[in-house]
């Protein structure tokens, strides 16, 4: 049975973080990897969303803190993923993305460039010395679900 998603309550969690794919993914394989995910995620009555460029990963989770807990902790040993890097984990009163039970963005490298927030995170292995660029990182999983 599918859980409802709830756009505010007050036992919700928000988990941020980055990562590198151990092989490069071609479209059609993650349009695959998200058919497989999004239902998953709904049924956890989990949203969020990922952003994906040349093999790097910037992904937000919301939901029950212990259903997010659990992905983080299957994605940490999804061989898919290496050097997974946790930018943020809080507490939340309402979803950043309360619609998508995965909203995705393939990013292209143009892109990329024009958005120097973004521009240094991409450039390098995921997450190295983000330090304080980890709420603008969620910031920008944002600014992208409003232009998407």
């Amino acid at each position: 049975m599918s859980r409802e998603v709830s756009r505010t309550s007050p036992a919700l969690s928000s988990l941020t973080y980055v990562s590198t794919a151990t092989t490069l993914m071609s479209v059609p394989e993650l349009v695959a990897m998200l058919e497989e995910i999004r239902p998953r995620n709904r049924d956890r009555g989990l949203t969020g969303m990922l952003l994906y460029s040349g093999g790097n990963i910037i992904q937000v989770l919301e939901g029950e803190r212990s259903e997010v807990e659990a992905v983080f902790a299957s994605i940490e040993r999804d061989e898919r993923h290496q050097d997974v890097t946790l930018l943020q984990r809080k507490d939340v009163e309402e979803r950043a993305f309360p619609d998508w039970a995965m909203g995705f963005r393939n990013i292209a490298e143009r892109e990329v460039r024009d958005i120097m927030t973004l521009a240094d995170l991409v450039r390098r292995p995921a997450g190295e010395d983000l330090g304080d660029r980890a709420e603008s990182t969620y910031d920008l999983l944002s600014l992208f679900r409003a232009h998407a």
